[in-house]
């Protein structure tokens, strides 16, 4: 996938994964992007593992439907990973 698809495929994923995942994440167009683009890496390495059993680091197919929704998937697990290495202790 060339890197403009990348691109898309990240702000679309990345502002979906936002919009759903409860909570304020701060950042802007850039974060939005590359937490997408994250997300597609994570959730294309998830999918590769549950569908052959082995740990790859691979990304969403295509720019389509399942591949959108495999990175938005992986956005959100990548979100809660942020917040739990982001987190300040209230004191």
């Amino acid at each position: 996938m060339n890197i403009i698809a990348w691109v898309i495929l990240g702000l679309i994923a990345g502002a979906i994964a936002k919009a759903i995942y409860p909570g304020r994440q701060g950042g802007g167009i850039l974060a939005t992007m590359i937490l997408g683009i994250v997300g597609a890496f994570v959730g294309g390495s998830i999918v590769t593992f549950l569908e052959t059993g082995t740990l790859q680091l691979v990304g969403s197919a295509s720019l389509s439907i399942p591949g959108l929704v495999v990175a938005v998937i992986g956005a959100m697990i990548a979100i809660f990973i942020w917040g739990l290495i982001t987190r300040r202790s209230a004191v």
